[in-house]
């Protein structure tokens, strides 16, 4: 893959140059952006996968949902079904994609729904759930629809400034789209990460004087969650296990787990991969597995519930009030 990505760099300017002109148009007014007068929070990134927009998605639901009635609509990458949907109890991975299926397994008070064409699931959504806000997944470059406040995810180990657009990069538009944002996250921070690299890290971004810039980390939770039972993690240092990953970057859990001592082979899958039943075959072989929440919705009910567990992460804002108080104060000034 990355020689192909080298073969094709001459490709690059040709779609730098297709990007740039697109947003260009849309900042001239040639093709239409949405508005609308209720809050819509987009969480997005300028760069390919695994930038950690669910973990900042779910932040946002844990801030909000005791005062507000929250929806999140995305497009649903990689279902079965076509147009609007709301997840209900018949719901799966497979009909409304991975992620939707996650957040809609862990927050049952709020609406989940799913739609390519976003200003299509933005009237749907007010005219059927009437939410206080909806918070966009990955729409960042969906600007077809204006979100009232935008929120910039970017890897810390792999930051937009230091990267380029596809093919041979992995930057889905320019780096001047970075100016949409309001809010920039540096996502998947150490977190012992100092001031002083906070500081040199900002300096690379230059954000503008209007941008906040925060930095977040990855909270790894003490328990591993099965279909029927809960049991402490540090259980498994007593036994060799399989780590099963679909995800676009796992690099941050297999770290964690080899600095905390623990022994584990890992199988390593394509973000969102939909496992062959042959892959499914091996698996049942292993004697456990952990995975991740997004992994675990497409694996749980194909394999053994005694040796199926999943790994809950969680997003920590660095100065997380003075984060929190933006979202909070967007909301109200929107109302």
């Amino acid at each position: 893959m990355k020689i192909l990505r080298k073969i094709l760099f001459p490709i690059v300017p040709i779609y730098y140059g297709i990007t740039w002109l697109r947003n260009i148009f849309y900042n001239k007014g040639v093709f239409k952006s949405k508005s609308y007068n209720f809050p819509i929070i987009c969480v997005g990134n300028l760069s390919v996968g695994g930038t950690g927009k669910t973990p900042m998605i779910e932040y946002l639901i844990r801030l909000l949902k005791r005062e507000y009635s929250i929806a999140t609509l995305s497009r649903g990458y990689k279902r079965s079904t076509k147009g609007f949907q709301i997840a209900n109890n018949l719901s799966t991975a497979q009909t409304i994609g991975d992620e939707p299926y996650q957040l809609h397994h862990k927050f049952k008070e709020v609406t989940i729904a799913v739609d390519a064409n976003r200003q299509q699931g933005v009237l749907k959504l007010q005219s059927l759930k009437k939410p206080d806000v909806i918070l966009l997944d990955d729409a960042f470059q969906h600007r077809k629809v204006k979100a009232g406040l935008n929120v910039l995810l970017t890897p810390c180990n792999k930051l937009y400034v230091d990267d380029i657009t596809l093919p041979t990069g992995d930057l889905r538009e320019p780096i001047s789209g970075a100016k949409r944002a309001d809010i920039i996250v540096v996502t998947k921070c150490d977190k012992g990460i100092s001031l002083e690299e906070r500081n040199r890290i900002k300096n690379r971004l230059n954000p503008k004087s209007y941008q906040e810039v925060f930095f977040s980390t990855i909270n790894y939770s003490e328990y591993i969650f099965s279909n029927k039972k809960k049991v402490n993690l540090s259980e498994l240092k007593a036994t060799a296990f399989t780590l099963v990953t679909g995800i676009a970057n796992a690099t941050p859990l297999v770290n964690f787990l080899e600095e905390e001592g623990y022994r584990f082979e890992h199988l390593n899958f394509k973000d969102h991969h939909m496992f062959t039943d042959a892959e499914i075959k091996d698996l049942k072989k292993k004697q456990l597995i952990l995975t991740t929440e997004k992994d675990f919705t497409r694996l749980s009910g194909k394999i053994d519930m005694h040796k199926l567990y999943y790994l809950p992460i969680e997003a920590q804002v660095f100065e997380s009030e003075k984060f929190n108080s933006l979202i909070l104060n967007y909301l109200i000034s929107s109302n």
